[in-house]
């Protein structure tokens, strides 16, 4: 039996530059983090004495004698790819699901990690990030980039350069790392939505939006530098900058009410922020110096606010056990 814990992510600066229409045609930059919420997937060989082969457990639990079967698209697709008969595996995770934090491809890099020594192989974090690119973009034909994969197969605060020869991770170096994250929240919307409609929107308008994901990029650049010079207060207004930015996308990337939400904030003391993920729904990522936070976690009460810490290690296995 083993246990994967596999992180969610935070993405800063570059979102939608990530598509390869985008990066493969001009390279394409992307912050981000990895963060202390995890998704859990639980593996073993079921034993022959069931009624059925295989089982997976999630939101619901199905049974199955063949991969073909299974309902899950991107459980399926893990297993046609790396086949692994009887088994038995658990999803839990920190967070909900479809709330911009890369949930899904989380739980694709945990999957391949834990289907990967279950079949006593061992995989490195970029063909970890490569697999789950290929499980949820050309296999299950999902649309969307591929910061979140990279993110969470690798950990920690980066930069991620995409191009149409090869990925790269480079992990930013600043002193105020502690107190950057300590100026960071989420908040949660209240409502949850599948990513893959937003994406699609977005993919289907991303050549006439060359010119923002120019921009956007730019932004990325201008971001690592305040980093790296640890001008971490510009670094949480420009957030703002990019949300400007990224609305322009779609027109499923906000709504009203968050925009409302949002305005709220602003007006409150927050200094940027930005809607994570594909948009439309899930969590506020908001820059709140510290001192101030207690000011706004009362002023806005019915808020659902996340305090999160940066993780640093990647997609892991916390256990595993050949009895």
């Amino acid at each position: 039996m083993l246990i994967v814990r596999t992180p969610f992510r935070v993405s800063f600066f570059g979102g939608g530059t990530d598509y390869s229409e985008y990066y493969s045609a001009r390279g394409g930059q992307v912050i981000s983090t990895t963060m202390d919420k995890y998704c859990y997937v639980s593996m073993r060989h079921l034993p022959p004495y069931f009624d059925f082969k295989n089982q997976a457990t999630y939101s619901v639990i199905e049974r199955f004698q063949s991969v073909d079967e299974v309902r899950h698209p991107l459980i399926r697709a893990a297993l046609q790819y790396l086949p692994t008969d009887r088994i038995q595996l658990v999803y839990d995770a920190d967070l909900p699901a479809r709330s911009g934090i890369g949930s899904s491809s989380s739980f694709a890099v945990a999957l391949l990690q834990g289907l990967h020594r279950m079949r006593g192989e061992t995989a490195d974090p970029m063909t970890l990030a490569q697999e789950a690119i290929h499980l949820e973009r050309e296999l299950c034909a999902e649309a969307g980039g591929v910061q979140d994969q990279l993110a969470a197969a690798f950990g920690g605060l980066n930069q991620i350069r995409m191009s149409a020869e090869k990925f790269e991770v480079h992990p930013i170096r600043f002193s105020k790392q502690k107190q950057l994250q300590d100026n960071l929240i989420l908040a949660f919307t209240g409502f949850t939505r599948f990513s893959g409609d937003v994406a699609k929107e977005q993919k289907k308008n991303i050549v006439s939006c060359f010119p923002v994901l120019d921009e956007i990029k730019a932004l990325s650049q201008e971001a690592y530098k305040l980093l790296v010079s640890d001008q971490i207060d510009a670094f949480g207004r420009l957030l703002h900058e990019e949300w400007m930015l990224k609305r322009t996308l779609s027109g499923q990337i906000t709504t009203e009410s968050i925009d409302r939400l949002y305005a709220d904030l602003r007006s409150a003391g927050v200094y940027g922020g930005k809607l994570l993920g594909a948009g439309s729904g899930g969590f506020l990522l908001l820059y709140i110096p510290a001192e101030m936070q207690p000011y706004i976690l009362e002023k806005f009460p019915d808020i659902r606010f996340v305090p999160f810490a940066f993780d640093q290690t990647g997609s892991t296995i916390l256990y595993e056990n050949d009895a």
